[in-house]
């Protein structure tokens, strides 16, 4: 088979030249491949297109500042002032201004204000106005008045200084002016001033606060003095200051003219002439004693040592008089304008009186003068005298005495001493501040408790031999309802078988000693006693023994109350007396009408009270006190514990146990009918309130 060939045709023909040897070798060349991130795109701007870029952002932002800016009008007054706005970004059209939200420089400057920089804050509304009022540079004032100089110048109450006043330097606005010189009514006007550095002026004409006065007189040659002081001699024409004035007109050798004066300014007086009288004598009248009293020709003068004046070239008739001294009688004459003395020596008119004292050691004083033992028989002026007796340790006695001549006279006296004095004037008898009347007893020594062999005793009533020192108040009737209402007013006393026992003067029950204790601390303080008990966040912790302050009284001090009776003392063993059953109506007992509820009565024996009774319903005991037997039983002070037996140490002033958990209680109640409770020594003991018991105040005196 014969070989083929292969026609070269174009498109294997690799050579430029189109001549290509197909049997040519390929030549490798060099190759690069194009780098797609290399390429650059280059975008040249033309001229129009910058142009209409700027135009557009240009456009953009003026279009914001036009919607976001907000409208703002200066309304300055004056309206020539300058207007000048710090800030960029203000664009004025017409009288407004276009700005953003903020601080607002602003500088306003017109000729005569003071210039104006501040800063506006300009807020979110779209339209908004500042009023600017500039405030005026001052004027300068110029005061004047006319015919004077010196006038002290005031403004808004401020001296500024005296007339003439030249371009003083003051605020624009309004001024009160006054203008004061002496001698001259007061002037006052209100001025305006413009300011601005311009001048004006105040010209016045003061008014004389004067008048022009004439005295004359006959003889002539007078000084007259107004107001004390020296202003010439008659005849006279003086100035006198506008109103009340005193005129004296003396000369030598005559009687003084005096008046009083009215003088209106600028109102011209002539005083009518004044006719001058020869002057009196001058007469200078004293006595021994002195304090005489005086009559010259009848008339009462006075008392010496006296001056008195007398019409010249007369004799005139003159007495002298005092209690307890012969009259003296003496007539004079004087010459105008002579100094003349008179001395009269009064003889004492005496009498006897005889003076008996007790103590005989006691002094006598008359009249403060030390005369010596008062036990004496003295010469005393028929007149009326202060003695006064005094010893050291008694009350001094003073009398006004008048001796009589003629009769035997005697004066007795007994000095108090200074102890009897004190407790004379003790008061047997107080109102406290609750409004309890309270007596006063001075106690003894007596015997507390009851014997073994007492029907109805009780293991706790043994006998103790007790002795009081001290005198003390012991209110005469229990505590009412009331009168602890002024102290807790939310107290109730409650209710017994459906009756109230709150009713005003009812005694006070359902109350805890701590509670009684307290309301008697009250009492003190409404009468500024140092409190008796001591206490700690309201609970009572002990007591003041020292203390004259109210109290509860001591279970000793109740004893002697209710059972001592007499001279010489006994004791009751009853509130009523020795036997049972009590006297009808005597007091508020367990009787019939209470029977229903309560176990142990009085037989046949009705009070009319069921629960307690109004204070003072029954006849008070042998010592003046209410209910100490019946109605309620009573808190004492004594805390309750171990007592003393008989033939023990006297006790003095007890006030019971130190400590303990239950208190003392004394006295039957209303609930009370058995021999045991209704004697005097029954004692009864508890720590909290109950329905019949209550209490009563006490006080030492001192």
């Amino acid at each position: 088979m014969p070989d083929d060939k292969i026609n070269p045709t174009p498109e294997n023909n690799m050579e430029s030249n189109g001549k290509g040897n197909f049997n040519d070798p390929i030549q490798p060349i060099d190759f690069t491949p194009v780098d797609q991130y290399s390429r650059k795109i280059n975008f040249k701007l033309s001229p129009v297109k910058i142009v209409l870029s700027a135009f557009l952002v240009l456009f953009t932002g003026v279009a914001w500042f036009v919607l976001s800016a907000k409208s703002v009008y200066l309304d300055v007054t004056p309206a020539t002032s300058l207007i000048k706005v710090n800030h960029p970004l203000a664009v004025k059209i017409g009288p407004r201004y276009l700005v953003l939200d903020g601080q607002l420089p602003v500088m306003v400057t017109a000729e005569g204000y003071y210039p104006l920089d501040t800063s506006l804050t300009v807020t979110d509304q779209q339209a908004q106005t500042f009023v600017i009022d500039m405030v005026p540079l001052p004027g300068f004032l110029s005061v004047s008045t006319e015919d004077v100089d010196g006038a002290q110048v005031i403004i808004s109450g401020e001296e500024v200084g005296q007339t003439p006043l030249t371009d003083f330097e003051l605020a624009a606005g309004n001024h009160v002016i006054s203008i004061i010189l002496d001698r001259y009514e007061p002037f006052e006007t209100s001025i305006f001033m413009e300011g601005r550095q311009t001048s004006q002026g105040l010209e016045v004409k003061l008014l004389p606060a004067w008048a022009e006065v004439s005295f004359s007189t006959s003889p002539a040659g007078a000084m007259v003095t107004v107001d004390g002081l020296d202003v010439g001699q008659t005849p006279l024409v003086t100035e006198i200051l506008a109103g009340a004035h005193e005129v004296l007109v003396k000369l030598p050798a005559h009687k003084a003219w005096t008046e009083d004066i009215s003088v209106s300014a600028r109102q011209n007086i002539t005083v009518p002439l004044i006719e001058l009288e020869q002057a009196d004598g001058l007469v200078l009248l004293q006595s021994t004693p002195s304090n005489a009293n005086v009559t010259v020709d009848g008339v009462f003068q006075g008392q010496t040592p006296l001056e008195i004046t007398v019409p010249p070239g007369t004799s005139h008739d003159l007495s002298f008089f005092l209690n307890g001294y012969e009259e003296a009688r003496r007539s004079i004459s004087t010459r105008p304008e002579e100094e003349a003395s008179l001395q009269v020596n009064l003889e004492p008119i005496l009498s006897s009186v005889e003076i008996s004292v007790v103590p005989q050691q006691a002094e006598l004083y008359v009249n403060g003068e030390y005369k010596g033992n008062a036990n004496q028989t003295i010469e005393l002026l028929a007149a009326r005298q202060l003695l006064e007796i005094r010893y050291e340790g008694y009350v001094s006695y003073e009398t006004e005495f008048v001796s009589r001549p003629g009769l035997d006279q005697k004066l007795d006296v007994i000095l108090k001493s200074l102890e009897q004095q004190r407790l004379d004037s003790i008061k047997t008898f107080i109102t406290n501040a609750a409004g309890q009347s309270m007596k006063l007893i001075y106690p003894d020594s007596f015997q507390m408790g009851a014997s073994r062999r007492e029907p109805g005793r009780q293991a706790n009533e043994v006998l103790r031999n007790v002795s009081l020192t001290r005198p003390f108040y012991l209110s005469l009737m229990e505590v009412t309802n009331a009168q602890f209402a002024q102290f807790d007013s939310e107290h109730s006393s409650g209710v017994v078988e459906g009756r109230t026992m709150s009713n005003n003067n009812q005694p006070v029950i359902r109350v805890s000693w701590d509670q009684a204790a307290l309301f008697s601390n009250w009492l003190s303080a409404q009468e500024g006693l140092e409190p008796f008990y001591t206490t700690e966040n309201g609970v009572v912790t002990g007591f003041n023994a020292a203390s004259t302050g109210y109290r509860l009284p001591t279970e000793a001090e109740w004893s002697w109350a209710a059972r001592v009776e007499g001279e010489p003392t006994s004791l009751l063993k009853f509130p009523w007396g020795a036997q049972l059953p009590p006297p009808a109506n005597h007091g508020n007992y367990a009787d019939i009408s209470a029977g229903v509820f309560l176990g142990r009565i009085i037989a046949n024996y009705n009070d009319g009270y069921l629960g307690t009774a109004p204070v003072g319903s029954f006849p008070p005991n042998s010592n003046g006190f209410f209910d100490i037997g019946g109605n309620a039983a009573e808190w004492v002070h004594d805390f309750y514990g171990a007592s003393g037996q008989i033939g023990a140490a006297v006790e003095t002033d007890p006030l019971g146990p130190t400590s303990g958990t239950y208190h003392v209680i004394r006295g039957s109640s209303w609930a009370h009918g058995t021999i045991t409770e209704l004697r005097l020594s029954f004692r009864d003991y508890n720590d909290e309130p109950r329905d019949d018991v209550g209490f009563r105040v006490a006080r030492y005196l001192e």
